[in-house]
């Protein structure tokens, strides 16, 4: 008998205690598929087994003997050299993508994030926490859009630039996205009327409560609706509902976007060959094209 590990000895033995109780009649065969915890088909499988091969065809074939799926060492090796020379910022979604749309290696997500994960390459997620319950999305586009902006090194370098989004709460389409100096209410406005022009009015816009959204009296105070700004006077005009967050937890939805932009826009240009961009202010930033989100949004929002 060829040595097995000391788990598959103990699932046979137990599996022959039992087929020979059923076979004296003590048991049923249904109770005995029962107690291994298979279904009766099953069980008449192992029954034939166990008559044609005794007890050693009570032993999983394939143990021993490599996956016929496995993935060629080669192939593993040009994996990880690409994920070290080439990829090395990129996250693994990222790069699994990458892997299948350039260099046509058809591997699964799982595998790829396994073996990054073996090799050292890449972190084990910590195990997440019990979530809150998640707010349900808005029926209907258009009922609800959040705007918010994420500050970070876009250029990976120490430039550091606002990324301001508009995304649609019912779909998470993205409706605008623009680099910025910094978030102000110029640059809201101009977001906003960007959306308006192309998209039409909306019912509600979910924001922060940065000075150029509401005025707080005091820090972690609700805001004084009262005293509305700019860009609060501009959306009661349309009459726009303006609705405020009071924590990051609150605005999870948009953080997980901005986890998607950061994992993703920081190492493109350098990957398509793009030169150092000029600081954002010599920068002349073109209205947006229609679609431009296209790639996003068809890759996240399915």
């Amino acid at each position: 008998m060829e040595s097995y590990p000391r788990a598959a000895v103990e699932r046979a033995m137990k599996l022959q205690e039992v087929i020979l109780r059923a076979l004296a009649r003590k048991i049923t065969w249904a109770q005995a598929a029962e107690i291994i915890g298979i279904r009766d088909r099953q069980m008449r499988r192992w029954k034939q087994r166990y008559e044609e091969f005794g007890y050693d065809g009570l032993f999983d074939r394939r143990l021993g003997k490599p996956s016929p799926k496995r993935a060629p060492l080669a192939t593993v090796e040009e994996i990880l050299r690409l994920y070290q020379q080439q990829y090395a910022d990129f996250n693994v979604r990222h790069f699994h993508e990458k892997l299948r749309e350039q260099h046509h290696i058809p591997l699964s997500y799982t595998w790829v994030k396994q073996a990054l994960q073996t090799a050292g390459l890449v972190k084990k997620n910590r195990e997440r926490g019990v979530h809150r319950r998640r707010r349900p999305r808005r029926p209907l586009p258009g009922m609800l859009l959040h705007l918010d902006g994420s500050s970070h090194a876009w250029f990976q370098d120490q430039r550091k630039y606002d990324l301001l989004v508009i995304l649609d709460d019912a779909t998470s389409e993205i409706y605008y996205a623009q680099l910025v100096e910094e978030a102000c209410t110029a640059t809201v406005m101009t977001a906003l009327r960007e959306v308006i022009e192309r998209k039409g009015a909306f019912c509600a816009l979910y924001s922060d409560r940065a000075s150029h959204f509401f005025h707080t009296p005091r820090a972690g105070q609700p805001v004084d609706r009262t005293r509305p700004t700019q860009v609060g006077r501009a959306l009661q005009e349309l009459s726009i509902q303006m609705i405020p967050a009071y924590s990051p937890q609150a605005r999870g939805r948009g953080e997980r976007n901005f986890g998607t932009w950061q994992g993703r826009l920081p190492p493109t240009p350098g990957k398509a060959g793009l030169a150092p961009l000029p600081p954002l202010s010599q920068c002349r930033v073109g209205k947006k094209r229609k679609g431009e989100n296209d790639s996003h949004n068809t890759a996240f929002n399915q």
